[in-house]
């Protein structure tokens, strides 16, 4: 899988009512084009339950062979995450080099991971996913020459059992390190808590503008800060959870967490070792769920994204839609219809709208009032100055008295220290 452009022959099995069939292997496409390989031949087949010892049934593995002849592909792609028995059973059937769903999306992650977090979670996921497969290779370890795609030559039995021990050790320790990511991570959120920062959270499929949309917010309001986060119109170009501050003109301050995108069958190791990064989810106040209105499938990919947010347990968060790439649509836009808003991040049209819903959401516990502040609590004045939306100050005999819109906590937490007009 080194050489760019490699060819690969994907195949996939319906079952019975699977409506989403051919969307699932136009996404397979889609992801072993990320990975630099080529499909030049496609192979499906109807049935009622998948067969356990080839995936697919006989008459097909004969029909795959021819075809795999013809294109002459070394790879053959699966669209679900097969056994080591199956793995085992067509390697030395096809004599291919045999891959999954699911070892094709670690490949990506693993190509994509920047930051230490990610590196050590992706490679926890890989192992993890290798470790049950080293027996379906018992085989192709023992064979001189290996199958196709395999580099071990007439490696045994202690091989196979040193490989294993090696992997879990290195899971141990892979673990640990992320442990103290995690904490590290925990305590920067409970800091955050105890600010009393809202947080919204950006999540979405994979590729429909997150990022996008991030630095867009992040040039609007806070213009010439180069704090703007990678974006590229590619499967997975995020996957370290970025989160930027932004204030607004009014003093009020929000948190902006973009996070990895989803896609359908995220593989359980994946969403495992990225439990700890996708957790920034469930702890959000809001989410806003991106979607690329352009794409034909976007209803599909929105179904997606509620049942991972549901895996996650984040379905009960307050959400509102962010739809965009309405520039490539007959849509008007920016327009804002109940919690939607039609946008382009590639026009940067639409940022000032989603954020007046955004404060409708996380903003609503503001309250205007009209305070005489005593000069020796000079603290208080300077603190709403910094922390609340100060409309008019005046200096009377008294003390000083503000005109402003405060949060209801900060005004009950320094309630003995003004008098109300």
């Amino acid at each position: 899988m080194e050489s760019i452009q490699q060819k690969a022959v994907i195949v996939g099995v319906q079952l019975q009512n699977d409506t989403n069939f051919a969307y699932s292997m136009e996404e397979l496409r889609n992801l072993a084009a990320a990975c630099d390989l080529r499909v030049t031949g496609e192979l499906s087949q109807k049935a009622s339950r998948v067969n356990p010892s080839h995936y697919i049934g006989t008459g097909k593995i004969q029909e795959l062979s021819a075809l795999l002849e013809a294109e002459d592909a070394p790879i053959v792609i699966f669209n679900d995450e097969l056994t080591p028995s199956q793995i085992r059973n067509l390697e030395s059937s096809l004599d291919r080099q045999v891959i999954d769903r699911t070892i094709l999306i670690l490949n990506i992650f693993a190509e994509r991971a920047k930051t230490k977090e990610a590196q050590l979670q992706v490679e926890v996921a890989q192992l993890q996913y290798m470790l049950p497969r080293l027996t379906g290779l018992r085989e192709s370890l023992g064979r001189q020459g290996g199958g196709a795609g395999l580099k071990n030559r007439g490696a045994g039995e202690t091989k196979l059992e040193l490989d294993r021990r090696r992997i879990e050790e290195r899971i141990s320790a892979l673990q640990v390190e992320l442990q103290h990511q995690v904490s590290r991570r925990q305590i920067q959120r409970k800091q955050r808590h105890k600010n009393e920062v809202p947080v919204v959270c950006l999540v979405g499929y994979t590729n429909t503008g997150k990022s996008s949309l991030m630095n867009v917010m992040v040039e609007t309001y806070h213009p010439g800060s180069n704090k703007q986060v990678f974006a590229k119109d590619m499967l997975f170009a995020t996957l370290e959870t970025s989160v930027r501050s932004i204030m607004l003109p009014d003093h009020k301050t929000f948190l902006l967490t973009d996070t990895v995108g989803f896609v359908s069958q995220l593989p359980h190791h994946l969403v495992k070792a990225f439990r700890s990064t996708l957790e920034e989810v469930t702890e959000a106040d809001l989410l806003i769920h991106v979607v690329d209105y352009a794409d034909p499938e976007y209803k599909q990919h929105m179904a997606v994204t509620d049942e991972t947010l549901k895996a996650l347990g984040a379905d009960q968060i307050p959400t509102i839609y962010a739809y965009n790439k309405a520039d490539l649509t007959e849509q008007p836009y920016p327009l804002v219809q109940g919690d939607s808003v039609y946008l382009s991040a590639k026009e940067k049209s639409g940022a000032e709208e989603l954020t007046q819903l955004i404060r409708s959401h996380v903003f609503n516990d503001y309250i205007q009032c009209e305070i005489l502040v005593p000069f020796d609590r000079g603290a208080v004045v300077s603190y709403f100055n910094e922390h609340a939306h100060v409309q008019s100050a005046s200096y009377e005999e008294e003390g000083t008295r503000l005109t402003l819109e405060c949060r209801v906590a900060d005004y009950e937490r320094f309630r003995s220290d003004f008098i109300e007009i």
